[in-house]
């Protein structure tokens, strides 16, 4: 049930918000490095296209596997202690990268990204329910794209803070490494290896440094669980979650979309570089693309709920993916990169919007109902690995078709999905 503010009482929603925010700031952070990640490891570690974006699949599998245990978990240790676990949980996963880097373990660089995903599985079955619920449902999508600032925030500085460390000459590198002796290009990769161990433990110590702050910082324990008496009325006779097809349908159009979204960002660098682009230029695009969707989030935050609805904004963002692919796919070089960074501002409030239509009316199984849509954050981990196939079997352009009917299937669930055997009142 959601936590109204007490009358004149928004600053009692300040603190949490402003925890919650720190947190998101840490997901867009680590979530984002992926794009850098990808051409450098590809480069350091001497890989195929299709083994370059094991990168986001290693990182986005950890929330197919451990989403449900996360529930579990948080039911034993409440969100405060959770949150600092997972943050924990990340420290270990950044300072993994420190001997993966110095025996240039390609392996050991994914594991790393695996126990990262962990940690922030663990943060985000937590986090997002509860900023969620942390006031009404009707401007849930507004909070939850305040929260998408800090995220975005992050990751335009992330990729292009790793960036300027890693990719340092990375096109001159790439080139010189072809017609290397063996020896001399094992010293330059592992040099180039070597570049993320000062970033990498700089980021784990700091993650440390929050785990306590978030456990002694004083938000309260919201019951996600938590039924008003017409919800509870509505789930009289359910025993299960499979019994909430718009639930279902949300984690699988939120699947789909988290899939669109990670192509977006983390495939944008690669596929400049495929147009012919330098790195040294490329490597910016990522961070073009969260620019765009720090801007629909501004946008969202200034006309949700006064001037356009959650459902509304579901629809067009639905559309203008459509079109912006559309345009990728019919144009080239940097007029074609452009349009894959404006899917950011299509993707911006898909997120915010799905979360509260699909968690809507499950009062006591919100919970298992929030670990759900925390699995299908795992479609990162599947669709860029399709991506790459993909790239890797006809080009970098054409794989983009793959994106076209995810976003036809978000469509679908603003005109239909999100109220399919929803029996309360005013959906």
């Amino acid at each position: 049930m959601p936590i109204e503010p007490k009358p004149g009482g928004r600053l009692s929603l300040s603190r949490p918000i402003f925890i919650i925010g720190i947190l998101f700031f840490v997901f867009g952070f680590f979530t984002w490095l992926g794009s850098v990640l990808i051409p450098y490891l590809r480069i350091a570690c001497e890989l195929n296209d299709i083994s370059a974006y094991l990168v986001a699949f290693s990182f986005y599998i950890s929330y197919m596997v451990m989403a449900i245990p996360a529930a579990s978990l948080l039911k034993r240790t409440g969100y405060k202690n959770g949150m600092s676990l997972g943050l924990v949980i990340m420290a270990a996963g950044a300072f993994l990268f420190i001997p993966a880097a110095l025996v240039r373990s390609y392996p050991l660089f994914l594991s790393g990204l695996f126990v990262q995903g962990t940690g922030l599985a663990i943060l985000q079955t937590a986090s997002n329910p509860y900023i969620t619920i942390l006031g009404p449902l009707e401007t849930a999508a507004r909070r939850i794209s305040v929260m998408g600032i800090c995220n975005n925030v992050a990751g335009v500085m992330g990729p292009l803070i790793l960036g300027a460390v890693t990719l340092r000459g990375a096109d001159d590198i790439k080139a010189r490494v072809i017609h290397m002796p063996l020896a001399e290009k094992t010293l330059l990769l592992d040099s180039l290896a070597h570049r993320v161990i000062t970033p990498y433990a700089i980021m784990g110590v700091v993650l440390l440094l929050l785990a306590p702050l978030v456990g002694f910082s004083g938000i309260p324990e919201l019951d996600a669980d938590a039924e008003s008496d017409t919800v509870a009325l509505a789930n009289t006779n359910k025993t299960s979650i499979l019994q909430f097809p718009h639930l279902l349908l949300g984690v699988m159009t939120l699947f789909l979309y988290v899939g669109v979204e990670v192509i977006a960002g983390d495939t944008i660098i690669n596929y400049g570089s495929s147009q012919g682009i330098p790195l040294v230029d490329a490597k910016f695009f990522t961070s073009f693309t969260l620019t765009c969707m720090l801007a629909g989030y501004v946008l969202g935050i200034l006309l949700i709920p006064k001037y356009v609805s959650q459902v509304s904004v579901l629809k067009i963002s639905s559309l203008l993916g459509l079109v912006f692919t559309g345009a990728a796919l019919c144009t080239t070089g940097y007029l074609s990169v452009t349009f894959i960074a404006l899917l950011g501002l299509a993707n911006s409030m898909v997120y915010p919007s799905i979360w509260p239509l699909a968690i809507r009316g499950l009062g006591r199984f919100t919970k298992i109902g929030s670990s759900l849509l925390i699995v299908a954050i795992g479609g990162g981990a599947i669709l860029p690995l399709v991506y790459g196939w993909l790239a890797h079997h006809y080009s970098p352009q054409q794989a983009y078709w793959l994106v076209i009917p995810c976003y036809l299937c978000i469509g679908y669930y603003a005109q239909f999905g999100h109220k399919t055997g929803l029996s309360l009142k005013n959906t």
